[in-house]
């Protein structure tokens, strides 16, 4: 019996995950949770074998949430479950742990199938987030120096935060929403030790990448 945790803000969806993973004899639910905070603690009850996590969630999102999940309970496999193809999250969903990414247009069938897979370590990438993938492992190492794993999307924020620009401003320039925006900027902030968005401005001026 492969034992999975379901993670989402939005009720209805794990009860349509619920109703979806009830026809799997070999997939038992043992957990729900609304949030990556409680997630954690649940993982690290539970111990299950997967965890189906949403990324974009109030408070602790997926990418942190999948950390924290991972860190209580090491023997868990995350497969991201995502409402919309936003490829900007794919990088820190997989640096986080997570071993699958899929969509949540996925049939019941097809997710079945990725939660076996994932319980065993086979990893299910929906195309988009392979192809993300494969842009960052493509893209030219240490484009900045002393600017670490900042990836290429996440420097076009810092430059922009360097410039002054708002969360909203800079997901209007770069066509990303403002939660994503902020989720980058939360990276940007953990990645390079810095404690709130002046700092990171600072940076980005000290390292040259605004007037």
């Amino acid at each position: 019996m492969i034992r999975v945790m379901l993670v989402d803000d939005h009720r209805m969806v794990r009860e349509g995950l619920k109703i979806y993973l009830a026809t799997e004899t070999e997939i038992e639910v043992v957990g729900e949770a609304a949030d990556g905070a409680t997630a954690a603690v649940l993982a690290g009850e539970l111990k299950p074998d997967v965890i189906l996590m949403d990324l974009m969630m109030p408070g602790v999102d997926g990418v942190e949430g999948t950390k924290r999940c991972l860190a209580a309970s090491p023997g868990s496999r995350v497969v991201v479950l995502t409402s919309k193809p936003d490829d900007e999250q794919v990088v820190p969903a997989i640096r986080a742990g997570a071993l699958s990414y899929l969509l949540k247009d996925v049939s019941a069938e097809e997710l079945a199938t990725a939660i076996r897979g994932s319980a065993g370590g086979q990893p299910t990438l929906h195309p988009l987030a392979a192809a993300r993938l494969r842009e960052e492992l493509s893209a030219p190492p240490g484009r900045v120096s002393g600017l670490g794993e900042v990836t290429p999307r996440e420097m076009e924020v810092l430059k922009l935060i360097g410039k002054g620009l708002s969360n909203k401003e800079i997901g209007e320039k770069l066509f990303i929403g403002e939660r994503t925006v902020k989720a980058h900027v939360s990276h940007l902030l953990e990645k390079l030790s810095l404690v709130d968005r002046t700092q990171l401005a600072i940076c980005a001026v000290q390292k040259k990448l605004v007037d």
